[in-house]
């Protein structure tokens, strides 16, 4: 019977040892499927959001204006309109995004004439009518800031896929002093209230202009 050399692990050594590296390779493949993830993700994200407009988005709504007035999408009838999603509490993309659009519709000259800026909240227990109408007023008279009731803005954000929810835990719910989680980007409705195109926000006031410039056609 020949023997084996003593060099030979016994079979407990060997499955420790894979058991090891098993436990090693969770280790990396934990990390590097999230990454894989998130990556694949933004791609996905970025390819449905900025090289194509989906019928899916966008849609009728009925809202109320910063004078308390009712209002409807029918009212842009024949305008486009650039939707932006977010709320007065915000501290930091809100209103660098509202200074980046005004900024551009001043370099687009006349031609900016064609577009009304809309301001929606994400947060209507907290943005009054009179709140957002303060806001809006630092950046350009011509933004048009609306907010509603819970309904009638958990409708908006539903057909524009927007994402937005409070942080906190339930104990916070009582404060008023919270902030909220939101997607940010802008989106472009022709005069029929159907989606031209979704811009990132994350660009210059130059890039946003001639993107428009391309996309709205001249009067």
């Amino acid at each position: 019977m020949t023997k084996h050399g003593g060099g030979r692990k016994k079979p407990k050594q060997l499955i420790q040892k894979q058991s090891t590296r098993f436990k090693n390779a969770k280790k990396l493949i934990a990390p590097m499927s999230i990454i894989a993830v998130l990556f694949l993700g933004a791609i996905g994200m970025r390819g449905i959001f900025l090289n194509r407009a989906s019928a899916t988005l966008g849609g009728p709504y009925t809202l109320i204006d910063m004078h308390g007035h009712p209002l409807t999408e029918r009212q842009f009838q024949g305008r486009y309109t650039l939707i932006y999603f977010g709320y007065t509490h915000c501290i930091d993309v809100c209103p660098l995004t509202l200074a980046t659009v005004t900024q551009a519709l001043e370099l687009m000259g006349k031609a900016s004439h064609q577009i009304v800026p809309l301001f929606i909240t994400v947060d209507p227990s907290r943005d009054t009518p009179e709140v957002v109408a303060d806001y809006v007023s630092h950046f350009s008279p011509d933004i048009v800031g609306l907010t509603g009731t819970e309904s009638q803005i958990q409708a908006v954000i539903q057909n524009f896929h927007v994402m937005a929810r409070r942080r906190g835990t339930p104990a916070d719910r009582v404060s008023l002093d919270y902030l909220m989680d939101h997607s940010s980007v802008l989106y472009l409705m022709d005069g029929d209230n159907r989606l031209v195109s979704v811009l990132p926000v994350d660009t210059s006031p130059q890039e946003i202009a001639t993107r428009l410039r391309r996309l709205v056609p001249a009067s």
